[in-house]
C-alpha cells in the first residue's frame, strides 16, 4: 500500500498517544507524552498550534472544528479554543486521566481515568460536571459511538447509555483471559472490537438488518517472520465507517494490519513507525482518506 509521509520542521519529542483528524478539514490533532497539544495541517505538514502542558496527555478530541479537549496525566480535562489560543481546565479526575471523548447527542464530554470513574462534563453549565460514576477499576479504554458508550476495565467489556449512565446496558465480564488493551465501536452495527496485551482481537457484531450476528476471536499475528508464536500487544483498533466490515489494528511492534471482518480476511499489512512500542493511535477513517486495498488476502 502507497501512503504519503508527514514530514514536520520540528518533530515531536516523546511518544503520541492520540491523532485525530478535524471535524471538517485535513487538520490534525496530536497529543503526547511530551505534554504538548499540537495541530498540523496535513496539506503543507505545518504546525499551526502547539499548547504545552504540566502533564503528559494521554488523550485527545474534537468537539468542533475550533474546539480541541485533553486527557492529562495529572488528572486534567482541559478545554482549548484554537481560534484564540485560550485553554481552560474544566475539571480533574482524583488519578491519572486516560480517555476523553465528547459526544455530538448529549453535548457532553465523557472522561475515563485511573480513578475507577467515567464523568461527563456538561460545558453548557456553570460547573460542568454532570455525573460521576465510579466504575470499581481502572479504565485503560473507553469508545464512543452515538448514546452508547463502550469501557474496557480489565479483562471485561461494559456498554452504558449515555441518556442513563447509572443503569449498566451490557456486560461481558470474561471478554478476554487477559488485559484488554483498547476497545473500539462499530460505527455502522451495535457491537464492538477489543484488543488484548497478548496479541488477539475479539468481535463481537450485531447487525439490525438481520441475524447474521457475528463474534469470533483471533491472533493478529499467527506466526511471525522467524516462525514463532509472539505476545505482541494490540494498541489500537479503528473500524472504516464507509466500508462495511473493515478495521485495521497497529500493534507493539510498529505494524498496522487491515482486516475483513466479514470474510475473516487480512487484507494488507504495513510498517509505519521506526519506534515501535511507540504505535498507539490510528487516525479515524474519514471518507477522503478511504485507502483501497490489496488484491492479495489471506484468512485470519
Amino acid at each position: 500500500m502507497n501512503g504519503t509521509c508527514l514530514e514536520f520542521e520540528i518533530p515531536i519529542r516523546d511518544a503520541i498517544s492520540r491523532i485525530r483528524f478535524s471535524p471538517q478539514s485535513n487538520n490534525l490533532l496530536i497529543s503526547s507524552w511530551d505534554s504538548s497539544l499540537r495541530l498540523y495541517d496535513v496539506e503543507c505538514s505545518q504546525l499551526r498550534l502547539e499548547a504545552p502542558s504540566e502533564a503528559a496527555l494521554l488523550d485527545c478530541c474534537f468537539q468542533e472544528e475550533s474546539v480541541v479537549f485533553s486527557a492529562g496525566s495529572d488528572g486534567s480535562i482541559t478545554r482549548y479554543d484554537l481560534h484564540s489560543g485560550i485553554s481552560n481546565r474544566i475539571g480533574n479526575h482524583d488519578d491519572v486521566a486516560t480517555c476523553v471523548e465528547y459526544s455530538n447527542e448529549t453535548r457532553q464530554v465523557i472522561t475515563t481515568g485511573f480513578d475507577k470513574k467515567v464523568i461527563a462534563w456538561d460545558m453548557c453549565r456553570a460547573k460542568p460536571l454532570a455525573f460521576l460514576k465510579n466504575l470499581g477499576a481502572e479504565v485503560e479504554s473507553m469508545s464512543l459511538s452515538g448514546f452508547e458508550l463502550t469501557v474496557a476495565v480489565g479483562s471485561s467489556v461494559d456498554i452504558y447509555d449515555l441518556r442513563n449512565l447509572e443503569r449498566l446496558v451490557q456486560s461481558n465480564e470474561s471478554c478476554m483471559d487477559v488485559q484488554i488493551r483498547c476497545v473500539c465501536s462499530i460505527p455502522y452495527s451495535k457491537g464492538y472490537a477489543v484488543g488484548s496485551v497478548d496479541g488477539r482481537v475479539k468481535l463481537e457484531i450485531s447487525y439490525p438488518s438481520n441475524s447474521n450476528n457475528m463474534g469470533y476471536v483471533f491472533r493478529c499475528h499467527p506466526k511471525s517472520r522467524d516462525g514463532r508464536h509472539h505476545l505482541v500487544p494490540v494498541n489500537d483498533i479503528a473500524f472504516n465507517p464507509f466500508i462495511s466490515g473493515a478495521f485495521v489494528t497497529g500493534d507493539n511492534e510498529g505494524y498496522i494490519t487491515a482486516w475483513d471482518a466479514k470474510s475473516r480476511r487480512r487484507l494488507f499489512e504495513t510498517f509505519h513507525c521506526e519506534q515501535p512500542s511507540q504505535q498507539h493511535s490510528l487516525l479515524k477513517v474519514k471518507q477522503h482518506h478511504v485507502s483501497n486495498y490489496w488484491d492479495k488476502q489471506e484468512d485470519i
